[in-house]
């Protein structure tokens, strides 16, 4: 049972110390997954990795994680390296290590905003306010699941009724299980928070497993904990599934309608 004064099961997930100049950590069965750990948290812990970096100058604008082999359950150690830092960016190399074996290598980067004209093209998806909307049963889905409050207004995937859908599009509101703040790391993790388009698009649970995950962020850190604990409103989608890989596009907005992350994955499956 949480506790407000106990620390946040996201914050415990992502909970890191730095030594030697590497970072330490362990996998949450808080954030389990079907096999291993899941993978929007993983992330979080490779953008933290730099985050608290004492080298580490400006905020977050793009991450790329790839999963290079199955991350087992357990602890890890993450190494984060400024490659280059320029007058806007800042370019970094990130690797993580089970046992001496790369698992996760990575790269982000980081800028110095400056306010200047700015214009979003892409559009605010139409949906239902969260309210009107039931929260997503979590009983007998994998344990990541119940650490988000999920409100699916379309593309859930019918198990009981197998077949090739002509749309994969999912639209969903998410947020913390129990409430969190958002910031730069949740958004991170929550850009992974989708069921896989596969599922969707078969309507069946498949062999699965992401190969690089990107996250681009489109707000400043202002405007992302301005957020504070409310709903975000994601969606998702694949352009195409291709001799055993497929990809997944997604947004994430706020209520507001500031685009807050968009995020691209491409991701493995076995038949």
């Amino acid at each position: 049972m949480y506790r407000e004064e106990d620390l946040h099961p996201f914050d415990e997930a992502t909970s890191l110390t730095f030594e030697n100049d590497k970072y330490s950590g362990k996998t949450s069965k808080a954030y389990g997954n079907m096999i291993g750990p899941f993978g929007g948290v993983t992330a979080a812990n490779i953008l933290k990795a730099v985050m608290d970096h004492p080298a580490r100058e400006g905020e977050p604008i793009s991450l790329t994680v790839n999963f290079a082999a199955a991350l087992k359950d357990g602890g890890f150690t993450i190494e984060a390296s400024p490659t280059r830092t320029n007058r806007t960016t800042q370019h970094w190399y990130i690797e993580l290590k089970q046992k001496d074996s790369v698992s996760i290598t990575g790269t982000a980067v980081f800028a110095r905003r400056k306010e200047t004209w700015s214009e979003t093209e892409a559009q605010f998806p139409e949906a239902p306010q969260a309210k009107t909307i039931p929260s997503l049963p979590t009983e007998g889905l994998p344990a990541w699941l119940g650490q988000y409050d999920m409100k699916i207004v379309k593309g859930l995937p019918n198990l009981a009724e197998p077949k090739i859908v002509k749309d994969s599009t999912t639209i969903q509101w998410i947020k913390d299980e129990p409430n969190r703040p958002l910031d730069f790391l949740s958004l991170t993790s929550i850009c992974d928070g989708f069921f896989p388009r596969l599922f969707v698009k078969r309507n069946e649970i498949g062999m699965i497993g992401t190969v690089s995950l990107t996250v681009h962020f489109h707000a400043d850190m202002e405007t992302v904990e301005a957020v504070g604990e409310e709903y975000v409103l994601a969606k998702a989608w694949a352009n195409t599934f291709y001799n055993r890989f497929f990809d997944q596009v997604g947004e994430i907005w706020s209520t507001k309608g500031e685009l807050l992350a968009t995020t691209n994955q491409m991701v493995y499956f076995r038949k």
